[in-house]
């Protein structure tokens, strides 16, 4: 298995059911020994895993992590499916930082956001369970509602034809997940911190299915376009196959990326 597939925030990426069990991690990370699944198959955009490995390296304050603003649904069908995704990421975030009103917030606009996209019955059942485990600061269960809720949109979009429109809502929980993970590994900055950002794969399996539309209406949205360009210009970024390390200049210039990405995923004006 390589370990770019195994990544995050990196967007990162795997869902709770292929979580591994939990244990004391150590302070350095062997991604190789994170679980397998299809890059293809990536829906929840801050795994567990990822966390506490983090956590480990630096105890991150999580409540600063956090957006003021989820963002402002235009209407826009590739937007919506963006912010979405960042919502989704968004979430997990809250979940860390045991923000139990922020989480109840997130949960509120991811069924505002459905809606907007035609999938609204796939996650009420996981909005209002959302609330409920908040409100008993039930964590683990709060983060099994938000992997569930992503899957149930995704199947959902699926099952109406818009699988490409599925596959931003993928994307924009990458871009949100990975501005998080570089501004807590470059506020204390290890290689093996940095190294969670190797994610070839997951950038070219990404690029190539932009590839795909960029001739469709969908795929020469200006969001659209923006997101791949930004794709293209962190690939080169992620380190090299040689095992040379990601430099903090490189870990700065991708949360920089990804924090303007966000900005333009989550305004009005997008």
């Amino acid at each position: 298995m390589t370990k770019t597939i195994s990544l995050v925030a990196a967007a990162i990426l795997f869902a709770a059911a292929h979580r591994v069990p939990a244990q004391s991690p150590s302070a350095t990370i062997d991604l190789s020994k994170f679980p397998a699944k299809e890059v293809s198959d990536v829906v929840v955009p801050v795994p567990s895993e990822i966390f506490i490995v983090l956590d480990k390296l630096g105890t991150p304050n999580w409540r600063a992590e956090l957006r003021k603003s989820l963002g402002k649904n235009t209407g826009n069908r590739p937007q919506v499916a963006l912010l979405l995704g960042t919502v989704i990421a968004e979430g997990f975030i809250a979940v860390e930082a045991e923000d139990s009103e922020r989480v109840k917030d997130i949960g509120r606009e991811l069924l505002v956001l459905a809606e907007a996209i035609n999938v609204r019955k796939a996650v009420i059942a996981r909005c209002k369970s959302v609330t409920e485990k908040a409100n008993a600061k039930q964590w683990q269960a709060v983060r099994t509602e938000f992997d569930g809720a992503l899957q149930d949109v995704r199947g959902a979009m699926e099952e109406l034809g818009d699988d490409d429109l599925a596959q931003l809502v993928s994307m924009g929980g990458w871009i949100r997940g990975t501005e998080v993970l570089t501004s807590v590994v470059q506020k204390n900055y290890t290689p093996a911190g940095a190294e969670l950002l190797h994610q070839p794969q997951l950038l070219n399996y990404f690029t190539n299915r932009l590839d795909r539309i960029k001739n469709t209406r969908l795929g020469k949205d200006d969001l659209v376009v923006r997101t791949g360009k930004m794709l293209g210009a962190i690939r080169p970024l992620i380190g090299k196959e040689d095992g040379s390390k990601i430099p903090v200049e490189n870990v700065q210039r991708i949360n920089q990326m990804t924090k303007e990405m966000v900005l333009s995923i989550t305004s009005p004006g997008a």
